[in-house]
């Protein structure tokens, strides 16, 4: 896929990964829609990128399908999304209000999949349009989703639903020349440590800066690759979670 005049929405663009994507692809030509919850920080992003702000709160399930109407409206046509908006929460389960609970699976689970079911019919329409036109969906998921963290076992949870959901949804739209992909960091340099409600103290693994997981998510988009994880070290864990997860949770029990 080529950036250079692709229209991408990009979710949660208000501040940290979503931002950080949204000038990635701006300087790589792209012409960017953003939306975030925060109509001001979301300004402050898009304004000098020459970008399209469009404010919204994914938590009403209406959310999502007007966004896409609306950048389909301004620009004609939409080529590529990165779904990134998304919270976090640190804590018992037990600690854990109801009302909390259904935030989460709203925001990072419900909301991701009304967006890609928007996105997936206005694409599936353009796809039929014109023979030669190429999209892409991409999730910001999380390497919890991969290996479960206790102390964030609802986030992990919902991040986990989106690694179930992205390559069936691919299968779903092949034909449509639209290719699903995940990209999974580790943690990462943004405020989400601090809205989550408890700070990250931990030595390993390292933060990186939000702009190395923008370029990870640019590099997804231009090749189409299903699934990414960043660092690559955290492959590791990944599959040994995946192949064997007793053993893995006794190691990260002991090395936690």
């Amino acid at each position: 896929m080529q950036l250079a005049g692709a229209v991408v929405l990009v979710t949660g663009a208000s501040r940290g990964i979503g931002a950080a994507t949204a000038r990635a692809l701006a300087a790589a030509g792209a012409t960017v829609v953003c939306s975030g919850r925060d109509a001001a920080a979301l300004t402050a992003v898009a304004g000098p990128l020459g970008a399209t702000a469009l404010p919204a709160d994914l938590r009403d399930p209406a959310a999502a399908a007007e966004l896409v109407r609306v950048a389909v409206q301004r620009h004609g046509r939409l080529d590529a999304v990165v779904a990134n908006a998304g919270i976090g929460h640190a804590g018992p389960v037990a600690a854990m209000t109801a009302e909390r609970v259904a935030e989460l699976a709203d925001v990072n689970v419900r909301a991701q999949l009304l967006l890609a079911r928007a996105a997936a019919a206005q694409m599936t329409a353009q796809a039929a349009a014109d023979p030669g036109w190429t999209g892409r969906i991409v999730f910001l998921s999380s390497i919890a989703g991969a290996v479960g963290v206790p102390g964030e076992s609802v986030y992990s949870a919902t991040k986990a639903a989106l690694e179930a959901f992205a390559p069936l949804l691919g299968e779903e739209l092949r034909a449509a020349r639209v290719r699903v992909s995940t990209v999974l960091p580790g943690v990462v340099e943004t405020e989400f440590f601090t809205t989550r409600g408890l700070p990250y103290d931990r030595q390993v693994p390292r933060p990186v800066p939000a702009d190395r997981i923008a370029a990870t998510v640019l590099d997804v988009l231009r090749t189409g690759r299903g699934r990414t994880i960043r660092p690559r070290w955290l492959t590791v864990p990944a599959r040994l979670a995946a192949t064997a997860p007793a053993t893995y949770r006794a190691l990260a029990r002991r090395f936690s």
